[in-house]
């Protein structure tokens, strides 16, 4: 019986544990989503554009971050994305990027 007892308390760690673990990675998927809903305005909802902008959703994530850090270190031309670029660490871009691909086109 006291083996019983020990396997609960191990299987409902564990379960704790996976929990915690998805609570914080949906919290990091909302920041990086707030952080992807300033591109909204031009690349639209989720990076689905409509248009002549870009559409960001469902691109190859380090095609985009790739992107993203040539514009922040001015290798590619832009009008508006190097100040937008700027504003963002490293690791907040790939997070970006990384949110814009998994988005369905």
């Amino acid at each position: 019986m006291g083996s019983k007892k020990a396997m609960v308390a191990v299987v409902v760690a564990a379960a704790s544990l996976g929990l915690e673990g998805a609570s914080s990675l949906a919290a990091e998927d909302l920041q990086a989503r707030g952080w992807a809903a300033s591109c909204a305005a031009c690349h639209g909802t989720e990076g689905r554009a409509v248009g002549a902008m870009p559409v960001l959703a469902g691109r190859p994530k380090q095609e985009l971050y790739e992107a993203l850090k040539a514009f922040k270190d001015g290798s590619r031309p832009a009008t508006v994305m190097h100040q937008h670029a700027k504003g963002y660490s490293d690791e907040q871009l790939k997070r970006i990027a990384e949110y814009f691909a998994k988005q369905k086109p």
